[in-house]
């Protein structure tokens, strides 16, 4: 067999399994508690943005980047212009230099990598056999990956450091004409492009007697061709002045976060010219599609939970694995009808603080979801008795 991929069988006892899916239960019931405080808290969130959003764009006044207006101080505004920067910026170790927004070094190891599948089987008796395939390849990563705990650890391991880590640089003072960008803002900016290295530039001198230029970067090691464990490939991005838009609150020649009456805060900017209509309804979209991220996500912790809270049903089941199967599929499915209507129900009671009409047409719903439920589950047990 390959050094680099082996198989292992592993056995579990029917006790054994009983003893770990009760361990579960405790996780179960933590996972469903804490999907509660998350979709009441995520409702909060979206309708605090959501208005904060909707006076900043009442509010918001659009101003010339070419002067700063004392008038607009503490004001939200909007500003397009050229954030640019004279200061050149500069890596300690490698040398390359460029007049920027931001300068990355990407810093990469060649590493092994352990990946594993497994397949578990039912054995009568309540019983499990798993037979898991360990399989090792070589990869490149921007962070040392720790051979200590691989299954087969021999003839598998990887540099214990990087003598070399990714970096970000941020030009100190940018400009957008007669303001001033904050920290924060520049931090905004993400339009990176790569630096490409010269092929006529020399070697730092740190890596002087192991590198190489390669692919428009630095190459350490002996051959790019035939990368071994530990070599080493760095290469540089930058970002450029480039037009930017942003809405912020005015404070001096830079710019602040908005608090609005809501108490959020509006800070933004986005590459390019672009209205503060524009700008708005970008920030609305992102706003609701994280709601409905975080509702989803809440939602499958409360399954989660619901599944761990009722593992034990199906384990003691499976003294016979077809039995053990058909609990567990039933457990799947009492935990969806379960977790559908509390999800809905527990939004619908946040949307009674923070939006009451439409919290309660919601739990409406819940409520009609659940009656609706419950009678199909009483018809289909009046049907198997007869």
């Amino acid at each position: 067999m390959s050094q680099d991929r082996f198989t292992e069988v592993t056995s579990q006892s029917w006790l054994s399994r009983i003893g770990g899916a009760i361990k579960g239960v405790l996780m179960g019931f933590v996972l469903f508690i804490l999907a509660f405080p998350l979709l009441f808290w995520n409702e909060g969130r979206a309708v605090t943005t959501y208005k904060t959003l909707k006076e900043g764009g009442n509010i918001v006044v659009s101003v010339a980047a070419d002067r700063v207006d004392a008038a607009n101080a503490g004001r939200l505004i909007h500003v397009s212009g050229f954030a640019d920067t004279n200061a050149t910026l500069a890596d300690p170790v490698f040398g390359v230099s460029a007049k920027a927004l931001k300068l990355k070094r990407t810093v990469e190891m060649y590493q092994w990598k352990e990946n594993t599948s497994s397949d578990t089987t039912k054995k009568l008796g309540g019983g499990t056999e798993t037979v898991t395939e360990y399989s090792y390849s070589r990869e490149w990563s921007e962070r040392i990956i720790n051979s200590d705990g691989f299954k087969q650890a021999g003839g598998h391991q990887n540099p214990t450091a990087m003598p070399y880590s990714s970096t970000e640089q941020i030009a100190d003072r940018v400009t957008l004409s007669a303001f001033t960008l904050s920290p924060r803002l520049v931090g905004k900016i993400d339009s990176y492009e790569p630096l490409v290295i010269n092929s006529d530039t020399p070697l730092p001198k740190a890596i002087r007697r192991t590198g190489q230029l390669y692919d428009a970067g630095f190459y350490i090691g002996a051959n790019p061709a035939s990368a071994q464990v530990g070599d080493m490939r760095v290469k540089f991005a930058l970002v450029k002045p480039v037009d930017v838009s942003v809405i912020a609150k005015q404070s001096g020649n830079t710019f602040e976060p908005y608090v609005a009456k809501a108490r959020g805060s509006i800070e933004l900017l986005q590459t390019g010219v672009h209205s503060s209509e524009a700008m708005i309804q970008a920030a609305q979209d992102s706003n609701t599609a994280m709601t409905w991220l975080i509702r989803l996500a809440g939602f499958i912790c409360m399954m989660i939970g619901l599944n761990l809270f009722l593992r034990p049903l199906s384990v003691i089941a499976d003294v016979l694995p077809i039995a053990g199967t058909i609990v567990a599929a039933g457990a799947g499915v009492i935990a969806f009808l379960v977790a559908a209507p509390a999800s809905l129900i527990t939004i619908g009671i946040a949307w009674l603080f923070y939006r009451p009409l439409l919290g309660i047409i919601l739990i409406a719903i819940a409520v009609g979801l659940t009656v609706v439920l419950k009678g199909k589950l009483k018809s289909a047990k009046t049907v198997e008795a007869a």
